[in-house]
């Protein structure tokens, strides 16, 4: 039960007060006071006569105006808000009494420990510090607030430590302990790009492997060239981040970036999106190309673009010009094409389903993005970055991974790549159930094995029945396109008879 009660401050007001709850035998448990005229009053639940009777009593008492129920203490408001701040900051928070012992800290602060917090209050923080000495520092006169780097498990961190000083009754000031902040090189450097503002896309992608380093050498050269870009690697792999990130190392930065998934536009309105639509002579419909004028147009899977929009793509490559649909204007664009594909283009020019003199034109500077099983070196960096990410995203503690969970995800063939690796990341970190560290099964990632793909590891039966049941779904796959039995026998280079005996026993029949 809290009471706020609003009052002028008088000598003796309190003692009143405390009178009228003895008399009804309430034991006070805190009581807060605010210069702004109000005195709240925390005790155990009373029943409703209790309190019916309580109130006007209160308010009976000389300098009392009003009383009333809340639900909170402003003390308990200010201790919850600095616990629910201090749970969810991703630096490491202790708070230091004046013989450099531990009274406070946070959940990353007993991940960066690694202890529990019930191991750690009261004892000196220089148990597990290296590199500063705690109780020597405050011994100083005066205790000035310091930065330095030290170790904790042989990481290294940027501390910066801030005395807490009290005020005294004389005017002085006394020493009551101090608050230390501990924050890793990679957050120090992406808070002091932030406040500088000079971040370009470079700085966002993650690079320690060799292979990693060498494709962004590459990129930060030809993002200053205004040519045709063809991007290639699997799906994942960071196709798009790295076109945005050409974008804005360009001299196009201050124009817009257009992303276009030619995998999504059906070929009846691609050109429309693309070039626009004029009706009468009236424009309907400005085209991407004419909305990213001065900027840069990234065509994501390039190879699903139809036939049609790959002759319109060309004579712009060429010429720099276009028509609208139903227009005879010729529209110059003034833009740079980036272009990013899975598939092999070359391959698909010999087999006539891709223009060859567009995959010329379009493949002027190129670069390949390497899967994440090339860059082994770096999932456990990603990993860190991704989990630092969503848990300031989601206001969750940054947790650290376990050993066993850090070989599994060196070890895993990780076939959607860093993509992949994201929405694992986000999804475990959104359904924490309070443990301390990332471990496999909160990852619930499918099985999978380099060379087979997904597998089953919960597989019932034999050799012969799978056999079996992927013979049979075969045949219902292809006896539509080889509509009778000696058509699919020589498909399969078998007899008839096998075939229709097969047919039979898996009971397969032409659909009518």
């Amino acid at each position: 039960m809290r009471l706020e009660v609003s009052c002028i401050d008088r000598v003796g007001l309190a003692k009143d007060i405390l009178t009228v709850l003895e008399h009804h035998g309430i034991n006070l448990i805190a009581i807060d006071a605010s210069n702004q005229g109000f005195l709240y009053l925390q005790f155990a639940e009373v029943d409703f006569e209790t309190l019916r009777e309580l109130l006007p009593q209160i308010r009976k008492v000389e300098s009392v105006h009003d009383v009333r129920t809340v639900s909170f203490m402003p003390s308990e408001q200010e201790h919850y808000a600095l616990k629910t701040l201090l749970k969810t900051l991703p630096d490491s928070v202790f708070s230091l009494d004046s013989k450099g012992r531990i009274r406070i800290a946070n959940e990353s602060a007993l991940l960066t420990l690694g202890m529990g917090e019930h191991e750690v209050l009261d004892e000196p923080l220089n148990h597990w510090v290296q590199g500063f000495n705690f109780s020597r520092w405050m011994s100083e006169t005066p205790v000035l607030a310091q930065a330095c780097r030290l170790q904790i498990n042989n990481n290294e961190y940027l501390a910066e430590m801030l005395p807490i000083y009290l005020p005294d009754d004389d005017g002085t000031t006394i020493l009551a302990g101090a608050v230390v902040s501990l924050k890793s090189p990679a957050r120090v450097g992406k808070q002091f790009n932030a406040l500088q503002n000079q971040t370009t896309g470079f700085d966002n992608v993650l690079a320690n492997s060799d292979k990693m380093k060498e494709v962004l050498k590459q990129a930060k050269r030809m993002a200053q060239l205004d040519a045709p870009l063809l991007i290639t690697g699997e799906t994942g792999t960071g196709k798009e981040l790295m076109a945005r990130a050409s974008h804005d190392a360009s001299m196009r930065r201050e124009k817009p970036f257009i992303a276009i998934n030619c995998a999504a536009l059906p070929d009846s309105v691609a050109e429309e999106e693309l070039f626009g639509f004029v009706n009468n002579g009236e424009v309907v419909k400005r085209g991407l190309f004419e909305e990213a004028k001065g900027g840069t147009v990234f065509l994501d899977e390039i190879a699903e673009m139809s036939k049609a929009a790959q002759v319109k793509l060309l004579r712009l490559l060429q010429d720099g010009t276009f028509r609208r649909i139903g227009g005879d204007e010729e529209v110059r664009a003034d833009v740079r094409i980036i272009c990013s594909t899975q598939k092999n283009l070359a391959e698909l020019c010999q087999a006539g389903e891709f223009r060859e003199d567009l995959y010329y034109r379009i493949h002027v500077l190129s670069y390949h993005m390497p899967s994440l099983r090339e860059r082994k070196v770096d999932v456990i960096p990603l990993t860190e970055m991704f989990l630092e990410h969503y848990s300031q995203q989601l206001s969750s503690p940054l947790r650290r991974i376990s050993a066993s969970c850090r070989d599994y995800l060196f070890s895993y063939a990780w076939p959607g790549n860093v993509r992949q690796l994201k929405n694992a990341i986000f999804r475990a970190v959104s359904m924490w159930d309070g443990a301390t560290e990332l471990t496999v099964e909160q990852l619930k990632l499918p099985s999978y094995a380099e060379g087979f793909g997904y597998f089953d590891e919960e597989f019932e039966g034999s050799l012969d029945q799978a056999m079996k049941e992927y013979e049979a779904s075969l045949l219902r796959r292809l006896y539509p396109a080889y509509p009778s039995t000696r058509q699919l026998a020589k498909k399969l280079g078998v007899s008839h008879t096998a075939i229709a005996n097969k047919l039979r026993d898996y009971k397969i029949a032409k659909k009518k």
